[in-house]
């Protein structure tokens, strides 16, 4: 059985991101200082199907399949809204939503419908090699909770910085995978 290494890269940073508002699917990217270097040839590339990170893709290689499992959790209503707006409107279902899993008080996705979303796709990616996909944080908090079987309730515990990385190898069962630190000054 030959190994499976596949690399969860968030999309750079976006105005939404910038300035505190939830995320539209026409979102773009904010120009970069210094773009991320290219793949590998041997790594194949994936991304989420919303502009962010299909513009993050193309800095990475000209060779992209959208893969529509990684797209970001549907906010319903809710997107594009000002996270300061909410917790003045809506302050009662913006906390809901941020304690329970479940909650879906925005009419989208719930993050627990998200984590069955990621959890299926994770189940049936059976393809060897080195894989590098470049999606959404919320996609990435998805995917830790279910390869290290925590609670969902700590997915809210997880900071997701624009271009950071989540490594998983698989060989039977997906496990998170640690590595050094290369070219960063510490």
């Amino acid at each position: 059985m030959k190994a499976t290494r596949l690399t969860l890269f968030c999309h750079a940073l976006t105005q939404a991101q910038k300035t505190g508002r939830l995320h539209c699917a026409d979102d773009g990217i904010l120009p970069l200082s210094q773009p991320p270097a290219p793949l590998l040839p041997a790594v194949q590339l994936l991304t989420a199907p919303e502009r962010r990170a299909c513009e993050t893709a193309a800095w990475l290689s000209s060779t992209v399949h959208v893969e529509p499992a990684l797209a970001d959790c549907d906010l319903g209503h809710w997107q594009g809204m000002a996270l300061k707006q909410l917790q003045a409107e809506q302050p009662e279902a913006l906390a809901d939503w941020l304690r329970e899993p479940a909650s879906n008080v925005h009419g989208g996705e719930s993050f627990a419908a998200l984590c069955q979303r990621m959890a299926a796709w994770l189940a049936a990616f059976d393809r060897p090699g080195e894989w590098l996909a470049v999606t959404h944080p919320q996609v990435i908090r998805a995917v830790l909770v279910q390869v290290l079987g925590c609670p969902m309730s700590a997915g809210q515990r997880i900071d997701v910085l624009p271009l950071s990385r989540l490594e998983l190898s698989h060989t039977g069962q997906w496990r998170l995978r640690l590595g050094e630190v290369q070219n960063a000054s510490l």
